[in-house]
């Protein structure tokens, strides 16, 4: 059974997944070890819940790896985790992931956006940093905006909290009009955490348990991972 943590990154991953994939929601502080326990055999992280909660914890990924259970991350919570764990065995997946591996991108809140709940199938209100990005190297690519304006707009982005940044936010900000650049805009989008997500959702279906091997580091259980779970074995 191969478990799939998703969200807003790609609210229709139902229609992507073939039946030996189980979804679940946005993963938080414990889901990791819940889906060892339910018998996970590969484990897909995409997004993952932070802010008002606590976010998916390092010491739990380390536990499935060190369990020979696969753990994949991309688009968003996946990709930092997959940064910080690739050292130790954590396999990430697309763009976004290898901006933060190899120091291009570091900020955090590049991946986060506003969004519904999972009743309004995780509608996006706010759109997050590197979706901008992504966006804007398209518009240079494509030649629909000036390159003083692409500057412009990447640096209003940029100055805008991520739960307020808007595409018409942006531009008003950058003391634009919004229907100068709105055309542009939608002609050159690109939903990089989307198409990170969907790469996920691919090799996670060619994924297998990995078999028991030496590794180069061993787990070890802190004080407080003792208190919450014992020593599982």
């Amino acid at each position: 059974m191969k478990i799939l943590f998703v969200g807003p990154s790609l609210p229709d991953a139902a229609t992507h997944i073939g039946p030996d994939i189980i979804l679940r929601p946005p993963a938080r502080q414990g889901d990791v070890m819940r889906a060892i326990a339910d018998g996970a055999t590969a484990i897909g992280l995409i997004d993952g819940l932070f802010e008002n909660v606590a976010p998916i914890w390092h010491k739990e990924i380390l536990f499935a790896l060190s369990k020979g259970i696969p753990v994949l991350g991309a688009a968003s919570m996946g990709a930092l985790r997959a940064a910080e764990c690739a050292p130790f065995g954590m396999i990430g997946i697309g763009e976004i992931f290898a901006q933060y591996a190899d120091g291009r991108r570091v900020d955090d809140s590049d991946v986060a956006l506003l969004h519904g709940p999972p009743e309004m199938k995780y509608a996006a209100v706010s759109v997050p940093m590197v979706n901008v990005e992504a966006t804007l190297a398209c518009a240079a690519k494509l030649a629909v905006l000036h390159p003083d304006v692409t500057h412009q707009l990447l640096a209003s982005a940029r100055s805008i909290f991520y739960k307020e940044r808007t595409w018409r936010k942006i531009a008003t900000t950058a003391g634009l009009e919004w229907d100068e650049v709105a055309l542009a805009l939608k002609a050159a989008a690109v939903d990089q955490k989307r198409l990170d997500a969907l790469a996920l959702v691919q090799a996670l279906s060619t994924t297998e348990r990995m078999p028991s091997a030496e590794k180069h580091w061993k787990f070890h259980g802190t004080p407080l991972w003792r208190r919450l779970y014992g020593n599982p074995s």
